[in-house]
Order: C-alpha cells, then sequence, then structure tokens
C-alpha cells in the first residue's frame, strides 16, 4: 500500500502563477477551458513528483533493520521507478536493480525498493541517482559490498535532441564484495544480463 501524498498549498500556488506565465510565453491561452486547472495540477503534479527531498532514505532502511547471520547476496531486481531529468525536467524511467551481502544486519526488502523512490523522487541524472542508492545501503547497512544497476529511458533523449525512440542507458556502482569480477557476474546472471 502507498503512503497518501498530500501537496502544499502555498507551494502549489507559487508554482501555478509561474506555470501561467509559462502557458502565456509559449503562445497559449491560459485561460481557455482545458488548461484552467492545469497550473494547479502541474504545480501538485511537480511536489510529487519531487517528494523524495522531504524523504530520508537511510531513516527508511534503519525502521527495518535487522541482526541475521545471513552472508550471501541479497538481490531486488526489476524495482520500478520514475524520476525527471534535471537538464530539460523531462521524465526518465526504468528499472533499478539492487544486492548487496549482508554483513550481520539484514532490511526490509520493500525498504530496498522505498530507496529507489527516494533518490528517483528528485530532479536526477541517472548516474548519480545510481550511486546515491549504492552509498545509502553501504553507509547504512555496511554490508560486505552493494551493487545497482539501472536502465532507463530518457524522454529528453528520446522525444527531443537526437530523438532515438528506442535507445536504454545503462548505469552500475558498486562497493566492496562486488569488486571481484565472479561476484559481479553472478549478480548480473541473477538479474537476466
Amino acid at each position: 500500500m502507498t503512503q497518501e501524498f498530500e501537496p502544499n498549498q502555498q507551494i502549489t500556488n507559487q508554482i501555478a502563477a509561474n506555470v501561467e506565465q509559462i502557458l502565456s510565453a509559449i503562445g497559449e491561452n491560459e485561460h481557455r477551458e482545458g488548461l484552467l486547472r492545469t497550473p494547479q495540477r502541474v504545480g501538485e503534479a511537480l511536489q510529487f513528483c519531487t517528494k523524495g527531498y522531504n524523504e530520508d532514505p537511510e531513516a527508511i532502511l534503519r525502521s527495518a533493520l535487522f541482526e541475521e547471520d545471513y552472508r550471501q547476496m541479497v538481490v531486488v531486481k526489476d524495482i520500478d521507478f520514475y524520476s525527471l531529468c534535471e537538464h530539460h525536467l523531462l521524465p526518465f524511467f526504468g528499472k533499478a536493480h539492487i544486492a548487496y551481502i549482508p554483513n550481520g544486519k539484514i532490511t526490509g526488502l520493500s525498504k530496498i525498493a522505498r530507496v529507489v523512490d527516494v533518490f528517483a523522487r528528485r530532479l536526477q541524472v541517472q548516474e548519480r541517482m545510481t550511486t546515491q542508492i549504492k552509498e545509502c545501503i553501504q553507509n547504512t547497512l555496511n554490508p560486505l559490498g552493494v551493487m545497482v544497476v539501472i536502465e532507463a529511458e530518457h524522454l529528453c533523449m528520446q522525444m527531443r535532441g537526437v530523438q532515438k525512440e528506442h535507445a536504454i542507458t545503462t548505469t552500475s556502482d558498486f562497493t566492496g564484495a562486488f569488486n571481484r569480477p565472479e561476484t559481479r557476474e553472478e549478480f548480473l546472471k541473477l538479474i537476466g544480463k
């Protein structure tokens, strides 16, 4: 079950005022019927798409931290995410695949997916997001190693610019035990790569 999001009305109004100016600047009539509520909707949507700024990913992991003597790879794959490119404010979206090797502590599996959402719900570049997720898990759980692979489609590249419709960008980052090629290979095999 997802948590309800409640936008801040003052921030919504501030964004809405600017969206009205943008609509006018591109030659639209911001007072026509179909656009009357658009500035408010954009204000609410933008707050939702950037709500990760108000969330603490390390606190999320610590909220379900358990001592466990398990030292094999834990993999959570195919975590859907949606983010906004900080260069154009256009969406990029895809899947994150995460593995860690516990060192006396594990976390709830859903918390891994929530960490992805926290970082995705900020203005981002895929490369930074990959590293932020890795560092958050490494710093909070202190595992023997972490590996993150993210595959995404970027609308800033598909619908404008070079307009390459089927391009997929893949990024990865890893620590500790994943510095060993055989450990990385095991992870990539588990996620089907």
